[in-house]
């Protein structure tokens, strides 16, 4: 049963719900007002968050038939049978009350910005395959990783540290929010045929493959364009070029989506991006901390 919860939490994707909160947590260390208890306090309630997203999407998936036996990748845990719908929903529900207790903590020293955050967080990930119109069946879930896992996220996890949300954190914010988005696009250029046939049109569904894949390689190009761009305007310090050591891990990402259609490569590029967004995260993470202790 275990390995069943664990297959419904998708751990290859959880980086991108750790990875802006690396950041933050550099960027207030580099401000020196970084705090043990609200960094991991802030880590547990992201990823607590994303858990309760993916468990969300799985029992959803499966209700609206857009997990069927046909799906490239990983077995479903409703759809497979695995889990039961109502199981995932205590699940869900379980997920998102950690959250709401981190949350209640971060209210007490961030204030109530961290509620309208937690909150908004929450609705949005309940809407994205649940409920009569879900915005990940129309073409908006592209939108919704990027603001929520990118700009909320490590903006929010500044926020908490001192209640301040400086460019950099910003600019950070959109540099995760376009890896978080390729790994999403990764997904759903990879489920192309099943996501049509169930009806979900996704963003790479309305664009088709070859529209998903050029969206897929400009926000991996888009990521390392903005750190060079910060980075050349003195927003973020020149140690943060460093980040540029991971293109050659990216490269290979981008031309396997752009030539392979079948299950395993495909796979392996949502892996590999997840992956890729933490590398970065941590490369700049690490240049930020460099830069100040210098």
């Amino acid at each position: 049963m275990l390995s069943s919860w664990l297959l419904a939490a998708r751990p290859a994707t959880l980086w991108a719900g750790v990875a802006p909160v690396l950041v933050a947590g550099a960027l207030a260390a580099r401000d020196e007002v970084f705090s043990w208890p609200h960094f991991l306090v802030t880590l547990v309630a992201a990823t607590a968050i994303q858990v309760g997203v993916n468990f969300a999407n799985d029992v959803a998936d499966a209700a609206k038939g857009a997990d069927t036996s046909e799906r490239i990748g990983p077995a479903r845990a409703v759809a497979s049978g695995l889990i039961t719908a109502r199981q995932m929903w205590v699940g869900i529900g379980i997920a998102f009350a950690v959250a709401a207790a981190g949350g209640i903590y971060l209210i007490s020293v961030a204030g109530p910005v961290i509620a309208v955050i937690g909150i908004a967080s929450i609705i949005a990930a309940l809407g994205y395959t649940n409920g009569p119109s879900p915005y990940g069946y129309r073409g908006l879930g592209e939108a919704f990783v990027f603001v929520f896992f990118g700009l909320v996220a490590t903006v929010g996890a500044r926020y908490v540290f001192d209640r301040t949300a400086p460019i950099e954190a910003w600019l950070a914010g959109v540099v995760m929010g376009l890896l978080a988005t390729a790994i999403l696009l990764a997904n759903n250029v990879r489920d192309i045929e099943t996501d049509a046939a169930a009806g979900k049109e996704t963003l790479v569904v309305k664009v088709g493959r070859r529209g998903g894949v050029a969206i897929y390689s400009a926000a991996v190009a888009g990521a390392y364009a903005v750190i060079v761009l910060a980075t050349l305007s003195g927003w973020l310090p020149l140690l943060a070029l460093l980040s540029l050591v991971t293109v050659p891990l990216a490269v290979p990402l981008v031309r396997t989506i752009r030539t392979e259609t079948t299950g395993p490569p495909l796979i392996g590029v949502l892996k590999g991006t997840a992956r890729l967004q933490l590398l970065v995260a941590l490369a700049l993470s690490a240049a930020i901390l460099l830069d100040h202790a210098l």
